[in-house]
Parts: structure tokens; C-alpha cells; sequence
């Protein structure tokens, strides 16, 4: 047996990777192998309601300390894209919300509404406009904001969760309820240069939550799902949107060593979701599994493959911020988890968990994905606000921050 065994059929990216890892010495796990903790880990760290390991324990701390998110934005980007890619975001909101006419009125939310960090990634109604309620020049609008955001291979994703929502619609025979219309676009306060205002593109196994303060960018949290994972009949017969999700996981964790596999696996059976949920903020107790720390020269460039799916579903200078974020906390402070089996087909999760960021994916039943990226510093621009609040200050304002858990 050897590590093409855990590669799904049509993983080009996982099949390129293990090759190129195991042609340098890397040894072959087996399939199913033993926990090295207890089998309810998984259940309980979500029943944990304890605050997450996160670099900074208060906003406020954060915004003034060196190494935060804000503090460092200007110089994990330059200061001359992220300008650029803020200008371009206000102006494509700004014509999205131009072209609704009268529809307008239900896209622009209140800044400081407690529906801007209540996001889901069930089929539910939305805030905002619908695609749906669009015509095709709203529509091309709203397409257009995303493609200001997002890269090549984020927009093809989109588009792939759209698509594939319609296919669950056949499959279940209820369109109406699985409705690639369903998904909507919100705004929350006036595009704007100076004040905190944001949006969010939502659907069924989507949700994309943008804030802005000034030439800052918070990008998550950022969610992405596919059910099903592989679609197995019809036109997009084969189609599996979310491959590389799955692929470079599997690279990753089928080149680890017997030792390192009881390290890294934390439960014999995949939780039933995301431990996380749709969390407004993480609350994770520890980081759990295998340190990255341990992991050999081969092993930390298919960890790294890893980290840029996810970053990657961001225009350029947006992923290399956060990865340059990730990398200067210490790609060694990482801590890798899988639960449930390596067998493509089968139940299983993941998880990358360090300082700065999380990374959660969930495979029910072996085709259906839930995955997330969060920023446990800056989701919903908590470290942006904070430093904002700290050079501006608004006596009476909070600006909606997370609040802070006990």
C-alpha cells in the first residue's frame, strides 16, 4: 500500500504532491490508524466554551500592540495595493448599490446592525438583494465586486457553489428551496474612505464577510461548501469545486509517519460539523494535534500548499498579507488535526489552528464539505476597528465590535 491509496481519483494536485514528497523519503501511513486522544476530543473541545488561543486577548490590546494585525497591515502588503485594492472595492460597492434603484433601500444596512456578524452557511433567508431580485446588470454588478476581491481561483469556486446548488435542487427535487437565486448581497454602512463600513455575499455553503476601515481589508470570516463534494451524475457529472480543499489536506496528512499520524489524529470518527459553527468569534479552547514544528522540510512545503488554498481564494496582495501574518507568528507554532478516516469516500475533518488563523473543513458522509478560514485576530476587522477606535475616538460609538467572550 502506498500514499496514492488516500489520494482521491481525480486529486491531480494531492497525486503531484505525495510523489513529490515521497520520492524524498517520506514514509506511508495506514489507513485507519489509532487516536492518539481520547475518542470524544473533538465533542468536547466544542462543548468547551473557552476562549481561543488567540494573539491578542483584547481588541484594545491588539490595536496597540506591535505585532497585530493592524499594526502590521502596511507592512505585510504594500501600502500602494492596499490602497488600491480598498479604493476598488468602495467603488465597485458603490456602483453595485447605484444600479439597484429603488432595491437599495434593502441593501444598505445600518453599520452598527447585529445582522452584520450573524453569518450562516445554511439554506435560510438572507439580509440584502438577492441575485435572484437582480437584473442582469446588478447581477454583472454584484459579480464584479467579487472579482474586485476575490482571485481566479476564488471566483471559480463561487461560481461552482452556485451551480452546484441548483444540482442539489434536481437531486432533491425541490428547486425552489435550493435556489442559485437565493444568494444576496448586503451592505453594511456607506461605502466609505474614512468610516468602518463593510458587506457580505451570502448563500447556502457561502458566506464572504468584507470591512473596511480606510485602505484596511478584513477578508473573513470566509466560508466555502460543496454538497456534493463530487457531483456523480447530470451535466457537471465529475465536478468537485472544492478539490483542492480536499486534495492538499490529504497530501498533507497521508505523508505523515505512523509517530506523527497519533499525534495529529484527535478522534476515530469526524465530528458532525464545524466545531467552530458559524461562531461570531472563535472560542476554541487549545489548538490540538500535531505540531508543525515537527514536521520535516517536505512535509512543511505540503503544509504550506495547504495554507495557500485557502489564502488563495483572495486576490493576490490580500492572500500574501495574511500568509505573510501566518509566517511571521511561525509556520512552526501550527498546529495540525484530523479526525475520522484517511479512505477517500469516508467521514472525515481537518484542522490547522496557530496564533493567527484557523482553518476548519468537515467531510460529512465523504461528499459534503464545509470549510473556513478565519482570522482570530481580525475577523469581522476587529484589530482594523480597534486600531481605528484608538486613533479616532468615538466616545459614544463602539463601531460593532465581536464581543469579547469571558
Amino acid at each position: 500500500m502506498n500514499h496514492r491509496d488516500f489520494v482521491h481519483p481525480t486529486g491531480v494536485l494531492a497525486g503531484l504532491a505525495l510523489a513529490s514528497a515521497c520520492a524524498l523519503g517520506c514514509a506511508p501511513p495506514r489507513p485507519d490508524r489509532g487516536s492518539s486522544e481520547s475518542e470524544g476530543a473533538v465533542a468536547a473541545e466544542n462543548a468547551a466554551a473557552a476562549p481561543a488561543p488567540s494573539a491578542s486577548a483584547s481588541a484594545s490590546a491588539s490595536a496597540s500592540a506591535p505585532g497585530s494585525a493592524a499594526a502590521e497591515r502596511g507592512a505585510d502588503a504594500d501600502s500602494a495595493d492596499s490602497a488600491e485594492i480598498a479604493a476598488a472595492l468602495r467603488d465597485a460597492a458603490e456602483r453595485a448599490r447605484a444600479l439597484l434603484g429603488e432595491r437599495a433601500s434593502a441593501l444598505l444596512l445600518p453599520w452598527d446592525s447585529p445582522a452584520r456578524q450573524r453569518w450562516h452557511y445554511t439554506p435560510r433567508r438572507r439580509e440584502g438583494v438577492t441575485l435572484g431580485d437582480m437584473n442582469d446588470e446588478q447581477s454583472a454588478a454584484t459579480r464584479a465586486l467579487l472579482a474586485t476581491l476575490l482571485s481566479d481561483e476564488g471566483r471559480a469556486k463561487v461560481d461552482g457553489i452556485v451551480t452546484i446548488e441548483g444540482v442539489l435542487g434536481r437531486v432533491e427535487g425541490n428547486p425552489g428551496f435550493r435556489d442559485p437565486g437565493r444568494y444576496a448581497l448586503a451592505l453594511f454602512g456607506e461605502p466609505s474612505p474614512d468610516a468602518p463600513w463593510g458587506w457580505r455575499f451570502e448563500g447556502h455553503h457561502l458566506s464572504l464577510n468584507v470591512t473596511q476601515v480606510g485602505d484596511g481589508v478584513a477578508t473573513t470570516p470566509a466560508f466555502f461548501g460543496a454538497n456534493p463534494a463530487r457531483v456523480r451524475s447530470g451535466p457537471h457529472k465529475g465536478l468537485r469545486v472544492l478539490a483542492a480543499e480536499e486534495d492538499a489536506a490529504r497530501a498533507l496528512f497521508g505523508s505523515l509517519s505512523d509517530a506523527q499520524w497519533l499525534r495529529a489524529r484527535i478522534a476515530p470518527e469526524a465530528p458532525f460539523d464545524l466545531v467552530t459553527g458559524n461562531d461570531s468569534k472563535v472560542r476554541l479552547k487549545r489548538a490540538q494535534g500535531l505540531p508543525a514544528s515537527e514536521l520535516s522540510a517536505e512535509q512543511t512545503l505540503l503544509l504550506r500548499a495547504l495554507l495557500e488554498v485557502y489564502t488563495g481564494n483572495l486576490r493576490p496582495a490580500l492572500a500574501r498579507a495574511h500568509m505573510q501574518r501566518i509566517e511571521r507568528a511561525g509556520l512552526g507554532e501550527l498546529r495540525i488535526a484530523w479526525a475520522g478516516s484517511l479512505k477517500p469516500g469516508r467521514s472525515h475533518y481537518y484542522r490547522v489552528h496557530g496564533p493567527t488563523h484557523l482553518i476548519e473543513y468537515d467531510n460529512r458522509g465523504g461528499n459534503h464539505i464545509h470549510s473556513v478560514f478565519r482570522d482570530l485576530e481580525d475577523d469581522f476587522g476587529e484589530d482594523l476597528l480597534a486600531r481605528h477606535l484608538r486613533e479616532h475616538p468615538h466616545p459614544a460609538a463602539s463601531h460593532n465590535q465581536p464581543e469579547q467572550q469571558p
